[in-house]
């Protein structure tokens, strides 16, 4: 595990997943988190219990964690939660909003009482603005935000087409932006002494993600349609069935792509320079008649095949590949660690720290440091 946050303790007023994100990491970097739970726990241990009885979500999220279970109506455990806070580096909580502040604490002024203290609030549309008190999970901002009415495939007349995203985009993405927020803030309070609040929103973080499909919208009144497995103004940027049913995305960016896919995997050069598909423009406005011929010569071929002359070719591309083939993809690199019911092998973090991935090992059961917490935070 990594020492880079060595002696910075984080407690955590935590659940479900974009809090825990933060947190997590921050334990992989070696930081010491308190993760404060609910008597009944953190409900994302309940989400499922697919891995040897232990939920998927909360494993991937509170490796490296102590946990202590705590009623904070109940003045003794607010007394301990206060003692943890005073001597504490990181302050996170995602609670409803105002939750925090009924419980008699105040942002605010625990940081005027310890000047050094970083706060980080997650909530579902922030701390202000009209919808501030409006229940937020991950689809509901997917919904929100637009992104899934740009997710899937074009309407019918039977169905709007519409799709979630297959993770939980909205909430990772909350995790990773106040991740940033607070490293970055660590690095502000080395440099001051003085630590910040941080406020960060699972509906503006993924707006930041929309900033394309806003800013083409906005400049140019182009209103982005759903176009499934495809490119929307890029041509072919595509998904192909081959002879044997595996299917491959095809991906051209440039005019000299185009003329080697063409020499290379379709072996008809003539096919680049025809006035219907010698330009991109031309092209996309010609998809259909375009994709018909790509479609004709891959139903000819294997996906290997068809891998092999995009490789002689230079050609990019990108096996669709299912969970199934993913668990067993060859790119994969793994972890192991220690979960309540048992080690799991996981995916491991994606960054690599000359050559290692640091990460922390131990996945807490429900108030098992409880004991030791109250005794060391009881002053």
């Amino acid at each position: 595990m990594s020492k880079d946050l060595e002696n910075i303790l984080v407690v955590s007023i935590e659940q479900a997943v974009a809090a825990p994100y933060l947190s997590s990491r921050l334990a992989d970097a070696g930081a010491r988190v308190i993760k404060v739970e609910r008597h009944e726990g953190d409900f994302a241990r309940k989400y499922d219990d697919f891995v040897n009885g232990d939920s998927a979500y909360f494993v991937w999220l509170n490796r490296g964690k102590e946990s202590i279970a705590l009623n904070l109506k109940d003045k003794k455990d607010l007394q301990v939660l206060k003692n943890i806070i005073k001597k504490s580096d990181i302050l996170i909580q995602n609670l409803a909003p105002g939750a925090f502040e009924r419980l008699g604490l105040n942002l605010k002024e625990l940081r005027d009482q310890h000047p050094k203290l970083i706060t980080c609030s997650i909530t579902g549309f922030g701390e202000k603005g009209p919808y501030m008190k409006q229940k937020a999970y991950d689809m509901l901002i997917q919904a929100e935000t637009g992104l899934t009415d740009l997710t899937g495939v074009p309407e019918n007349e039977i169905e709007k087409g519409r799709s979630r995203v297959g993770v939980s985009v909205c909430d990772i993405s909350a995790g990773m932006t106040a991740l940033n927020a607070v490293l970055q803030a660590l690095i502000g309070r080395q440099k001051t002494g003085i630590g910040r609040h941080i406020s960060v929103s699972l509906f503006s973080a993924l707006s930041d993600w929309m900033n394309v499909p806003y800013l083409q919208y906005v400049y140019s009144k182009k209103e982005p349609k759903r176009c499934g497995i495809r490119h929307p103004t890029i041509t072919p940027y595509a998904s192909f069935e081959c002879s044997d049913n595996l299917e491959i995305l095809i991906g051209i960016q440039n005019e000299r792509e185009w003329l080697n896919f063409c020499k290379f995997v379709l072996e008809d050069e003539n096919i680049a320079t025809d006035e219907m598909f010698c330009s991109n423009n031309a092209r996309v406005v010609n998809t259909n008649k375009l994709e018909e011929i790509i479609n004709t010569k891959f139903k000819k071929h294997t996906r290997n095949q068809i891998i092999e002359k995009c490789e002689l070719g230079g050609i990019a591309y990108g096996r669709i590949s299912n969970i199934d083939q993913f668990s067993k993809h060859p790119q994969n690199q793994f972890i192991e660690v220690n979960a309540p019911n048992g080690k799991v092998k996981m995916i491991a973090p994606g960054a690599e720290h000359d050559g290692l991935h640091q990460y922390a090992k131990h996945v807490p059961d429900l108030n098992s440091n409880s004991e030791t917490i109250r005794e060391e935070f009881k002053n």
